[in-house]
């Protein structure tokens, strides 16, 4: 983890000046969960230092905190401790939290090994793998979410009412998100209601490596936490109703030279505006596709978003400005030229979505793949069927990944 500037005791020293009275050591867990312990500020500096133990089956829990057995992993030992470390960088107070800080932390086996399946440590091995090859990863997500009532688990409204000014603010729970968030740290961007009855868009501001993915990690979370103090529920669900639009997570991903600052993807004497790593990153994600959405798409849910004519990937496929391709280039020919992967599901772990994008676009570069996928340029990528179509079922996507 990067070395903070602040201290333990620095930070402390702040929280007590604030009147923090509670700290919660959060660990994300296989699903993007925040799983945690809330430590008296009094005690914060002594598990810092050495550790607060967790029990150490947190990767092989499911969204019901039932274990998931027969994984090999510290099951021989049943689930001895781990030790949470927290990342001085994440310190925040939680602005929806009564005098409450966070640490986001990584697990520790009792010998200092690291927790080598968390979704935390696996993105940042893939982040140091970058930055060894000359590269800075520049990332923003996307999420979408459904709102809906605790008593009938219905949407607030019906209709499709994407960008309409009157439901953008409809449900007084997004201003509240929108308040909130920036004293967390998120630079949001923009907010909308969606393509679907009380569903809404956020997006915030691109940030540098595993920033990008604890913002992302704090934002699902704190808008669960958000709605459930007024009395309502938010979803990140991918398809809570079979006849309405699916959530996703794009991930929006461009790579600068640590050195220069310049944009790897721009070439601006490329018929499209891409370089050719450009174009061997894509190759990569293409390559690698039905393994990638095991992580991208992780729930039998998820399948079912992956339909022609609902701004939804359907096939293995990339275009320039393509909404109905897998991977769109962004090719606005400028430093802002980017790749965005649309196949994450909004159910994906945004440390593991980024992982599988990152992973599968180095390796196009590592390999210096051939860009042998043609770009969609006669029409949606949806309507042609020279590209293979992306698995059907997780069980597809789970025997790419173990091929």
């Amino acid at each position: 983890m990067a070395k903070s500037t602040k201290t333990i005791a620095d930070l402390v020293r702040a929280w007590k000046a604030d009147n923090i009275a509670h700290v919660q050591f959060e660990l994300p867990d296989m699903h993007g969960v925040s799983r945690s312990k809330l430590v008296p500020i009094s005690h914060v500096e002594s598990y810092a230092a050495k550790g607060l133990n967790m029990y150490g089956g947190t990767v092989v829990l499911d969204t019901a905190s039932s274990v998931v057995g027969n994984t090999l992993y510290n099951e021989e030992v049943n689930y001895a401790d781990q030790y949470l470390k927290p990342d001085l960088n994440t310190a925040i107070i939680v602005p929806w939290l009564d005098r409450t800080a966070r640490l986001i932390c990584e697990g520790y086996w009792e010998d200092g090994a690291p927790q080598k399946a968390a979704p935390r440590w696996v993105l940042r091995q893939l982040l140091s793998k970058a930055d060894a090859l000359g590269f800075d990863v520049k990332l923003g997500l996307e999420y979408e979410f459904y709102v809906l009532s605790p008593d009938t688990s219905e949407p607030y409204f019906g209709g499709l009412h994407i960008f309409n000014t009157l439901r953008n603010r409809y449900i007084p729970l997004i201003d509240q998100i929108m308040d909130e968030m920036p004293k967390a740290g998120i630079d949001l961007i923009t907010a909308n209601s969606e393509y679907a009855p009380s569903q809404f868009e956020i997006n915030f501001a691109p940030s540098i490596g595993i920033e990008a993915a604890d913002q992302a990690f704090t934002f699902k979370n704190g808008v669960k936490t958000i709605a459930h103090q007024m009395g309502q529920n938010a979803t990140f669900m991918t398809k809570p109703f079979s006849d309405t639009a699916a959530s996703g997570c794009h991930v929006h991903i461009g790579l600068i030279n640590k050195e220069t600052g310049e944009n790897i993807f721009l070439d601006n004497s490329d018929s499209d505006g891409l370089s050719s790593l450009a174009r061997q990153f894509i190759q990569g994600m293409m390559d690698h596709t039905p393994a990638s959405m095991a992580l991208l798409a992780p729930t039998i849910n998820c399948y079912s978003r992956f339909k022609p004519h609902t701004f939804a990937p359907s096939n293995v496929s990339w275009g320039p400005q393509d909404r109905s391709a897998a991977v769109r280039a962004k090719n606005s020919r400028d430093d802002n030229t980017h790749l965005e992967n649309r196949l994450g599901a909004g159910l994906a772990n945004p440390y593991l979505a980024i992982a599988a994008v990152l992973a599968t676009g180095l390796l196009g570069i590592e390999k210096g793949m051939e860009a042998k996928t043609p770009k969609a340029q006669s029409g949606p990528a949806e309507e042609n069927s020279n590209y293979k179509k992306l698995p059907a079922t997780i069980e597809e996507s789970l025997d790419a990944l173990e091929k």
